[in-house]
């Protein structure tokens, strides 16, 4: 049986990954330091559900622990590494920079430096669509150039894939590195605008709506998100053999390296948003109009063509199913 670490479980992403890894007959070993950034009830009861699979092993533990981390990597043996622990969200690193480093910075090198005394097979890590910053070319590619971050968030995310290359360069560690794309859904996270706005709509209080509500989302759905995931372990990264030095391709290497968009690659305004969340939530939302917000960028477009080529990635599902979806577990889980 394929041996699957899974860091970051108990978050939005990682309990859907686990729950389709451990259906495919995977084992699974997850972990997640349970922080506060958001509801911690909301990680523990997606923990109580994943531990209703006989093959899901959970530890708490901090992936900027490099003893604890040395321990995992040496007791479990993990095949492959899928790296989803992070201090997610770009607004709260304006105010909390440090816990940004500590958990993509500090906590990436731990990971890398046990796939590297480990042998691990493959790594598959989070990137996000943060590192294209000030590019406002679109829909955004891999082989773009991202230099140009406009927040600490998208800045560590971007160092993540500096780190993976590195090592996979000097250690021949196959590193497959993906941006993700706005991913929302059942058992998502608070933090995000569709969940903070479904909160204030059900109890009658406004939402603020950024840039005038004049911006675009490639809102991609979990169940689209966790099967590239998934795909994505077993397509281990190879070198490009026609990789060109004097011309290269940020997305690929002479090393066992490859970067990819997983998103929608349907852009929608945020306003559309919020009237299909209205029409699945059945009530009217109150708007306040607010400016841009520092970090925040004005559309993101996820040109998936290589993750497509990689292994058959195609979204299936629509912005309004996708929502009528979160809508029912929503009502069900709050009540």
């Amino acid at each position: 049986m394929q041996k699957i670490l899974v860091t970051g479980a108990a978050g939005f992403i990682g309990f859907h990954l686990v729950q389709k890894l451990c259906a495919e007959g995977r084992e699974v070993l997850g972990i997640d330091n349970m922080n506060d950034y958001y509801d911690v009830a909301l990680k523990q009861a997606r923990l109580a559900e994943l531990k209703k699979h006989n093959s899901f092993k959970f530890l708490q533990a901090d992936i900027a622990d490099e003893i604890a981390m040395d321990k995992v990597f040496g007791e479990f043996k993990p095949d492959a590494v899928v790296n989803l622990a992070a201090q997610a969200g770009v607004r709260y690193s304006l105010d909390n920079p440090r816990a940004y480093i500590h958990s993509n910075i500090d906590g990436f090198i731990n990971i890398l430096e046990g796939c590297r005394q480990h042998a691990v097979k493959h790594l598959v890590f989070a990137s996000s669509s943060s590192v294209y910053g000030a590019n406002t070319k679109v829909p955004f590619s891999v082989s773009d150039r991202v230099d140009h971050p406009i927040s600490l968030y998208a800045a560590t995310k971007k160092s993540n894939e500096l780190m993976a290359h590195a090592y996979a360069h000097l250690y021949g560690i196959p590193c497959s590195g993906l941006r993700f794309f706005t991913v929302y859904g059942p058992w998502g996270r608070p933090d995000m605008a569709y969940f903070k706005f479904t909160d204030a709509i059900m109890r009658g209080q406004p939402i603020d709506v950024y840039n005038n509500g004049d911006m675009k989302r490639d809102f991609t759905y979990i169940d689209d998100i966790t099967e590239g995931v998934a795909r994505l372990i077993d397509e281990v990264a190879t070198p490009n053999a026609g990789w060109k030095p004097h011309n290269p391709d940020p997305a690929t290497s002479n090393a066992p390296y490859r970067l990819y968009n997983i998103g929608n690659n349907n852009p929608v305004q945020l306003m559309d948003m919020i009237g299909l969340l209205e029409e699945a939530l059945g009530k009217k939302a109150v708007i306040e109009m607010k400016p841009m917000q520092p970090g925040d960028v004005y559309s993101t477009y996820a040109d998936i063509d290589a993750l497509e080529q990689a292994v058959g990635f195609k979204p299936s599902t629509n912005l309004k199913d996708g929502l009528q979806k979160f809508a029912e577990w929503y009502r069900g889980y709050y009540q």
